[in-house]
């Protein structure tokens, strides 16, 4: 196996951590980033050199060319970036304040987005590299009570979709991760909105009765299934398959759901077919029945 050299975001806890502890035990360098630097102190008593911390909030655009800059600079190359700084919104639309809407969107979008746009440059004059971007299941499934986290990753799918084509002729490619629900501490530190009483029953009264500590415990441990340490190993290993997978659907809950999802999908799509069709300019529909253009 090749020894390489990672860029992680959101290092300090959950896959971030697990990904950076397993690498690091099987020889590679880390450039670890984060907002608890405490976190990595046994890291750095064990593995000396081949970690690299730096504080990082990937809010501030301005932070993160500066330290992805200082972290090439440290390691002369970089193989692999991982975008796993995120975290998650509860709460129906309308209960979500102003402020929390603009931090969701901030950190889970546009700080993914600010970070690969200050790694291309760097990854292009290295001749290629790999973007490992921390998706979700929820960017292909609609959760209610997540619609802004899910926002976010629909974004990011939607983005990175788009900018591993651009980045294809310079050999950098892009992978997104699609976890289920995972044993991290993703729920326990979920922003929770302030509820309005309209939505205290039905499926988010549910929800937030479930995450509070009411769900049966053999219920939750099903639903929250993925194993943290199995994820990271999963995305370590992607690396080293040419070409990089496009996505990584990590957990049964998780490819259940997006099989099910596309499925319908698909299915609304095709029977719209007729009526796509339909829709362009006569001379394009003429030209596409075999009739003269006049």
């Amino acid at each position: 196996m090749t020894s390489r050299t990672w860029f992680i975001t959101g290092a300090t806890s959950g896959f971030g951590y697990e990904l950076t502890t397993l690498l690091l035990a099987r020889g590679d360098r880390v450039a670890a980033t984060g907002r608890r630097m405490d976190a990595l102190e046994p890291l750095v008593a064990r593995y000396g050199d081949r970690l690299w911390r730096a504080h990082l909030d990937v809010t501030d655009a301005d932070a993160i060319r500066r330290v992805v800059g200082e972290a090439f600079a440290a390691f002369g190359r970089i193989d692999v970036i991982v975008s796993n700084a995120g975290f998650g919104v509860l709460g129906a639309a309308e209960e979500v304040s102003d402020e929390l809407l603009r931090r969701q969107i901030e950190v889970n979008l546009i700080g993914a987005i600010q970070l690969t746009r200050a790694a291309v440059p760097y990854l292009r004059a290295q001749g290629g590299g790999r973007i490992v971007q921390m998706s979700s299941s929820g960017g292909q499934v609609p959760d209610p009570g997540m619609s802004l986290y899910n926002a976010t990753k629909f974004g990011v799918e939607g983005f990175f979709e788009s900018v591993a084509i651009e980045l294809a002729p310079f050999g950098v490619e892009v992978t997104l991760v699609e976890p289920g629900g995972a044993r991290t501490d993703f729920n326990r530190n979920l922003a929770v909105a302030d509820p309005i009483d309209a939505y205290g029953t039905g499926i988010l009264g549910r929800i937030r009765g479930m995450l509070g500590g009411d769900a049966d415990p053999d219920l939750l441990r099903r639903a929250v299934a993925g194993d943290p340490r199995k994820i990271a190993g999963a995305v370590a290993d992607s690396v080293e398959t040419n070409p990089a997978p496009r996505r990584l659907t990590l957990g049964a809950n998780a490819y259940e759901a997006i099989e099910a999802a596309l499925l319908e999908r698909l299915s609304a799509l095709r029977a719209q077919r007729g009526l796509a069709y339909g829709t362009d300019a006569d001379d394009v529909v003429a030209e596409r029945a075999g009739a003269p253009v006049i």
